[in-house]
């Protein structure tokens, strides 16, 4: 008589264990950025229902040039492209730079590597308001050292220096762990037979430090950019996108244009809201697409 297969009871466990996070995941990410998109083909006010307009308010923000939506957008997006470019690097290069150097294993490099980490425990609007008063042109800590007079907040470049400046110093920390981690993997034979044969500091950086340290440099590559893109808290806080806007960055509009005074254009937002993210994931992928092609 042939035997009747068991079903296997199934272990709901493990399904428990992730279900609050997929639920916060569902309700606070996926349902909203759902109905964002949706929002971005509406005309909506936050307060009637939303009215389906199609394509029109991508068409307005991205050619109709008569359009105010048209120069809050690209402006915004100017900005903070600008910011991405001229922060990224330093992101990336500092952390790298003084991960070298603790990894020579100086005399109180942990208590180096905490001070270096922690800004990162605080939040934007703390350290944002600490740079405030460090900028300041009348008390600040800049001018009365150097002897200077200059309006950080007023003029630029100095508008530019101080918001990179605070973005690098509070998120210096993160980066500087992950390359701590990276280089102390790196086999310390390869690199005292570079040594023997004469390699230059340089090029033992070049072949042996950057290929085996590749993965953590391009995520902490994405991971900046992504985080560089949304920046919000420094400009406002700072220079309050001055002067004449020239640090307006594009989430402080979509911001006014969904919340600020007057009547919400919360559907025009929900647009360019869209199409920011569509420009960070495209950047993201296209990374993504250069480390596989290097690394094979």
């Amino acid at each position: 008589m042939q035997k009747v297969k068991k079903k296997k009871k199934l272990n709901i466990t493990p399904y428990l264990f992730i279900a609050p996070h997929v639920i916060i995941f569902i309700i606070f990410f996926l349902v909203p950025m759902i109905y964002g998109i949706y929002a971005s083909f509406t005309k909506w006010d936050l307060f009637t229902s939303p009215t389906f307009v199609g394509l029109k308010n991508y068409s307005v923000f991205l050619t109709n040039t008569e359009s105010v939506f048209y120069r809050q957008f690209w402006n915004g997006l100017k900005n903070t492209v600008i910011f991405v470019l001229i922060s990224v690097p330093f992101q990336l290069a500092i952390p790298l730079v003084l991960a070298m150097l603790l990894n020579k294993r100086p005399k109180g490099r942990n208590i180096f590597q905490g001070i270096f980490y922690m800004p990162t425990l605080f939040s934007i609007t703390s350290v944002t308001l600490t740079w405030l008063f460090i900028f300041n042109r009348s008390l600040g800590l800049f001018n009365k050292m150097f002897g200077t007079d200059i309006n950080w907040y007023a003029e630029q470049p100095w508008a530019w220096i101080t918001i990179v400046v605070t973005t690098i110093w509070w998120g210096i920390g993160g980066n500087l762990i992950i390359y701590v981690a990276a280089l102390s993997g790196i086999d310390k034979s390869i690199l005292e037979a570079a040594d023997l044969d004469g390699a230059s500091g340089w090029k033992r950086f070049r072949y042996i430090t950057v290929p085996s340290i590749q993965f953590p440099l391009v995520y902490t590559l994405i991971v900046s950019v992504i985080a560089q893109f949304n920046i919000y808290g420094q400009p406002l806080m700072l220079t309050a996108g001055g002067p004449s806007e020239s640090t307006f960055v594009l989430l402080m509009y979509i911001r006014n244009l969904a919340f600020g005074t007057g009547k919400s254009a919360a559907g025009m937002a929900s647009a360019m809201s869209t199409c920011l993210g569509l420009i960070i994931g495209s950047v993201a992928v296209g990374q993504l697409i250069l480390l596989r092609k290097n690394s094979d």
